[in-house]
C-alpha cells in the first residue's frame, strides 16, 4: 500500500518542535501524535487510521541525483517496517550525510533501532513465548 504524505510545511515544523526524535548515523526520526488522523481514515479507502510519512533530505547531501536516491533508499527501508509500527502519528525521516552511499538494509536497521527506542512499535498480542507460574 501506498504511503499517505505530509504535505503541509506546518506540520513538518509541528514534527520537528513538537515531536519525539531519535538520531542514528544514516537518519533522524521525529514522531508526533497525528490530530487529524480520525478524520482523515474516513477518506482512506479501507477506513484505517494510517501514518502520514514525511521524507526530509537537505541540499547538504548532495545533487538532486543524490537527494533521489536517498529518499528512495529511505522509503524501500521504511516499507517492510510500516505494518509493525503503531498507527495515528506524523513520522518525518530527515536523511543525514551518512546515507550517502549506503543500501536499504542498513537504513531499515537504523530505522527499527530508532523506532524501537520512540516506542512506536506494535506490542505483541500475546505475550510473546512468556509464560507465568
Amino acid at each position: 500500500m501506498k504511503n499517505v504524505a505530509i504535505k503541509e510545511n506546518h506540520l513538518y515544523q509541528k514534527a520537528y518542535l513538537k515531536g519525539r526524535r531519535f538520531v542514528t548515523p544514516t537518519v533522524a526520526v521525529y514522531v508526533l501524535r497525528d490530530l487529524a488522523a480520525r478524520r482523515l481514515a474516513h477518506a482512506h479507502p479501507q477506513k484505517k487510521i494510517v501514518n502520514r510519512l514525511g521524507l526530509s533530505v537537505s541540499k547538504k547531501i548532495g545533487s538532486a541525483v543524490v537527494r533521489n536516491r536517498a529518499k528512495r533508499v529511505i522509503r524501500a527501508a521504511y516499507d517492510p517496517i510500516r505494518d509493525e509500527l503503531r498507527t495515528g502519528f506524523l513520522v518525518v525521516i530527515s536523511a543525514r550525510e551518512a546515507i550517502r552511499g549506503k543500501k536499504a538494509t542498513d537504513v531499515q536497521k537504523d530505522l527499527q533501532k530508532a523506532f524501537s527506542k520512540l516506542d512506536m512499535l506494535k506490542v505483541p498480542q500475546n505475550g510473546g513465548n512468556t509464560q507465568t507460574p
